[in-house]
């Protein structure tokens, strides 16, 4: 019997499978955390891509925005934006700076969660504001993106003369990657355009998967707005499945975050051989906590579990759902794929919330079954979302079983969100 430890909140749970069943445990290859995590961001801060140094941006500006993302990434922000204060204010001791909170269409993060994020000095000291995509009076329109849709930004990005972000890269199950411009888009944007973005259509196109920029429709309408609102500048981090910082990338906007990409799809590939089961997880907190954000870790077992096997994923969801509207409509539906054919029907110009998140949870529901384990969250929610639930690894397990039978072949993937897992 084979024990291993799988994220689960702040801490881990057990799955133990026996060896006759079990075809491997995959993981990243992503090096250990930097011995210096200050000394590996100051590092690429002195070494920009493609770019002039933050300091010599912020001479003769009068303002500065800094897009930092929200409560629900693990972004080293502790480290990540006391360098960043410094090096504005080394090049411009007066520069007026704004910390804008990029919670796309998130909920607001709370002064106790922008407090764990930063720490009390910046949160006491510094002018932080939490973007409102819903808010019309912190809005503004752009321009039309290659989608069809309105870019309409955040006032703050459009009105101040230096903008500059931080954030982190991981793969990403429909935008390829994060980071970068996607502080713009999703993360500062109006509701409706992060809507036109996460249409039906992109979600569904092949090119929008995890580990691929090439010919993917959304990271081409986010790359189109963070040209739009003039992303100056980013700091990007590497982490590794303790959120702790491997490796540091600043610079142009583009030519940073490529060079980041590239690193992580050289260490985070695994080609896993087809699996009857898959055991995996969303990367524990603070991914895991709702339904809604662990849609993301079931696609590293989409890609490598049979057509009717069983997808079972640890995550602690001890904020339930994640979204209202994502719920109602699971629960609603007659069936999986009766909501994935009518979903296809849908025009770009008429995305509904929680749209692609729904979509793409369907779309691996018609493939197979998914059994999440929580002793977290509401357990009839969960079989109200057309899934089945489990309290321990060890219960999915064996009603993995009766689905698809003791000899079956099972994948373990401990952190689903830090692998692009490829069939073998």
């Amino acid at each position: 019997m084979k024990q291993i430890e799988i994220p689960y909140g702040r801490t881990h749970l057990l799955a133990n499978v026996a060896e006759v069943n079990l075809l491997g445990v995959y993981e990243s290859e992503v090096p250990q955390a930097a011995a210096d995590p200050i000394a590996e961001v100051e590092n690429a801060l002195d070494n920009p891509i493609g770019s002039q140094k933050l300091e010599e941006l912020a001479v003769g500006k009068k303002n500065c925005v800094i897009i930092a993302s929200d409560h629900t990434r693990p972004v080293p922000s502790k480290v990540l934006m006391p360098a960043m204060l410094k090096r504005l204010r080394s090049g411009n001791p007066n520069i007026d700076i704004s910390i804008l909170i990029a919670t796309g269409c998130h909920r607001e993060t709370s002064r106790a969660e922008l407090v764990e994020k930063f720490g009390e000095e910046i949160v006491d000291n510094e002018k932080i504001l939490v973007h409102d995509s819903s808010d019309r009076s912190q809005l503004c329109f752009v321009d039309i993106l290659p989608s069809g849709g309105e870019l309409v930004l955040n006032k703050m990005v459009m009105e101040t003369d230096l903008l500059v972000s931080e954030g982190f890269i991981e793969p990403h199950f429909f935008a390829g990657f994060s980071g970068g411009r996607k502080s713009v888009l999703p993360g500062v944007a109006a509701r409706e355009t992060v809507l036109a973005n996460h249409c039906s259509e992109f979600i569904q196109s092949p090119f929008a998967r995890t580990g691929n920029l090439a010919n993917n429709p959304i990271h081409g309408d986010m790359v189109f707005a963070a040209k739009k609102a003039n992303l100056a500048f980013i700091l990007n981090v590497v982490i590794n499945g303790e959120k702790k910082i491997v490796k540091a990338f600043a610079g142009d906007r583009e030519a940073a975050h490529e060079a980041g990409c590239a690193f992580l799809k050289s260490v985070c590939r695994v080609a896993v051989p087809t699996a009857d089961i898959v055991i995996t997880s969303n990367g524990g907190y603070p991914l895991d906590q709702n339904i809604y954000q662990s849609v993301k870790g079931m696609t590293a077992g989409e890609a490598v579990c049979r057509e009717g096997g069983v997808i079972i994923l640890t995550a602690c969801c001890n904020d339930g759902h994640g979204g209202a509207a994502f719920y109602k409509v699971l629960s609603e539906c007659a069936s999986a794929q009766a909501l994935l054919d009518s979903i296809a029907d849908i025009p770009r110009d008429k995305t509904t919330p929680d749209q692609w998140q729904y979509q793409i949870l369907v779309r691996i529901l018609t493939k197979y079954k998914v059994i999440m384990v929580t002793s977290d969250c509401d357990h009839e929610m969960i079989r109200n979302m057309k899934m089945d639930a489990a309290s321990t690894i060890d219960e999915a397990l064996q009603l993995a079983y009766q689905y698809v039978g003791l000899s079956a072949k099972v994948a373990v993937i401990p952190d689903g969100v830090s692998v692009i897992a490829e069939k073998a």
